[in-house]
């Protein structure tokens, strides 16, 4: 019955997606305003005007490069300038932008190469080194590299080469010959005059491959279409959240994930805002780009906010400016955001810490709260205008009742093609389900309440399901141990029960505010209130302090890696309650 839709109007509810590729949808919403800013790159800005030439070009130079449409070139880069144009222009030409993690390792990147079989592989000057033979092993003709420096203002370009060169001297046994073509090599060769035919829009063309984090598994690549990130950024546009030409978005979300190509990227171009480039972000800075940039948009994780509310820079500024600071990645913890929000009304913003909800498989976010009315303590909002949401039995795949605990399950225009090449694995998450829609089956569990606001609880895989059959939601232990006043964070993973011949049992991975204090006095502390708190089926058996916890590459806590940790000490008899530095 989609609750929800009361709090949109008619129009948006209405609003159609355009029927046309990414980079035409980027054109026709900026043709008639080419002389205001596009990108803001370390102080150099880009006008449309030169955004379009730019992808012209490259567009030309891709197809000298005999990329053709429907083939894949991969790309392993921050965001740059280039990579934004590298973008548009595999669209213009019908081709797809198959988007990896520079920081993956060698062998990761061959696999990713050799699963699409790209002949032309761009990577950004810093990793070449780990790859500079990757020709010899994969399918791949040029490599073309990019350097930071090429789109630098002046000085700062001389600056970065000169760095580059101390580098490159310190290092100069271990330097490996450059056989790769430069950039500005490569876009010279689209200057070039010539004739050039580009391929009309088709519906459900593939235009991007962008990876899972692989929180809880091997990671996949992910193919979204042309309408799948048209349909993201009009939904977002329309959905209350004051968008408007005039504003500037802080992008410092990676090119290689789905929020950081489609809602961080094409959603502020195809407004026609200035998008600040942020290509390599530091956490411990976000207050300076903050107070630098004074940006109306940004998005984070939920510790980039814990670090801006504790920011003494931050104590006397007015965030009158921001618009919906937006949270998404990860669960946001209620006293963090709590804190979070009493910061933000303190400092004269107007908004709540906006939370959203998504997943790669559906472009990223799907759910968002689109104004304070929707933004209750602990939920993701409400589905986008053309989404649906709705909570199943897991096992059965009945449909649950508002309140009831299930799977979240999402159909809509935003849905993926499917995985690259993993037909089972794609089934498995995309179903038919009785009314005839394909329904993406999240791995998430959650509920809905009778107004349509969507509340997460945690990941299916993360359940733990003890030898007697008693299911165990590790947020509900960790809710409880972050009531701790000494406890930063906490992340609960299931172990083997040795006890028994199948099973798991919880364990407890705790990092401190404070760690100079008596570790078994605040263990004691830990266990007595889970005791007091928690059903006795549901009480961890064991608990690490840890000075910090595993990410991936996307900044997510890496559960695989704290699972395989505590099977591996619990096997071998090592004690693990005792602070570490590093896993």
């Amino acid at each position: 019955d989609r609750p929800w839709e009361k709090f949109y109007t008619k129009e948006m509810l209405e609003k159609e997606i355009p029927k046309r590729t990414i980079y035409e949808d980027l054109y026709e919403n900026n043709k008639d305003y080419l002389g205001r800013y596009s990108l803001n790159y370390f102080g150099k800005k880009i006008t449309y005007q030169e955004l379009f030439e730019n992808i012209d070009v490259v567009s030309k130079a891709l197809i000298r490069y005999g990329i053709k449409k429907g083939d894949i070139v991969t790309i392993a880069s921050p965001t740059l300038p280039e990579v934004i144009y590298l973008f548009y222009a595999l669209s213009r030409i019908g081709a797809i932008a198959n988007m990896v993690d520079p920081r993956t390792s060698k062998e990761g990147i061959e696999d990713y190469l050799n699963e699409v079989q790209s002949s032309l592989f761009f990577v950004v000057d810093v990793a070449y080194p780990k790859v500079h033979d990757i020709k010899k092993t994969t399918t791949v003709k040029d490599v073309v590299t990019i350097s930071p420096s090429d789109s630098l203002p002046f000085g700062l370009s001389l600056g970065y080469k000169a760095k580059e060169t101390i580098e490159n001297y310190k290092n100069k046994d271990k330097k490996v010959e450059n056989n790769s073509i430069k950039w500005k090599n490569f876009y010279k060769s689209g200057i070039e005059p010539g004739r050039f035919i580009y391929p009309e829009y088709e519906k459900d063309t593939p235009v991007v491959i962008v990876h899972t984090g692989g929180t809880t598994g091997k990671p996949k690549g992910v193919v979204l279409s042309n309408d799948n990130i048209n349909a993201a950024s009009i939904q977002a546009i329309h959905c209350g959240i004051d968008f408007k030409r005039e504003h500037n978005w802080l992008n410092i979300m990676p090119p290689f994930i789905a929020y950081g190509i489609g809602n961080g990227l094409h959603l502020p171009l195809v407004c026609g805002m200035e998008v600040i480039l942020i290509p390599q972000f530091n956490p411990n800075e976000f207050d300076k780009l903050m107070i630098k940039y004074k940006p109306n948009h940004m998005v984070g994780v939920p510790s980039h906010y814990g670090s801006i509310i504790k920011s003494p820079r931050m104590k006397k500024q007015d965030l009158s400016y921001v618009i919906a600071p937006t949270v998404g990645g990860d669960k946001m913890d209620e006293k963090l955001e709590e804190e979070t929000n009493k910061f933000l009304r303190e400092h004269n913003c107007s908004y709540k810490v906006t939370k959203g909800y998504g997943l790669t498989e559906v472009n990223a976010g799907v759910a968002i709260c689109t104004s304070n009315e929707t933004n209750d303590i602990g939920s993701v909002g409400i589905p986008l205008p053309k989404t649906v949401i709705s909570i199943f039995d897991p096992e059965t795949c009945e449909e649950l009742k508002y309140g009831e605990l299930g799977e979240i399950c999402i159909t809509g225009p935003n849905t993926m093609l499917g995985y690259y090449k993993k037909e089972e694995e794609t089934n498995n998450i995309l179903k038919i389900h009785k009314d005839g829609k394909v329904w993406v089956h999240s791995g998430d569990l959650g509920y809905m309440t009778d107004e349509g606001k969507l509340f997460i609880i945690d990941r299916i895989k993360r359940m733990i399901i003890r030898h007697d059959g008693f299911k165990i939601f590790p947020n509900m232990i960790e809710d409880v141990i972050m009531t701790h006043s000494n406890v930063k964070t906490c992340k609960v993973v299931g172990m083997p029960d040795l006890d028994h011949s199948q099973g798991k049992l919880p364990k407890a991975y705790i990092v401190l505010k404070d760690e100079y204090v008596d570790l078994k006095v605040l263990e004691k502390e830990i266990f007595d209130l889970c005791n007091n708190k928690l059903p006795e089926y549901s009480q961890p058996v064991e608990i690490e302090f840890k000075t910090f916890l595993p990410l991936t590459s996307i900044g997510k806590v890496d559960f695989v890696a704290l699972e395989q940790e505590a099977a591996e000490k619990q096997k071998s008899g090592i004690l693990t309650k005792k602070l570490e530095s590093n896993i």
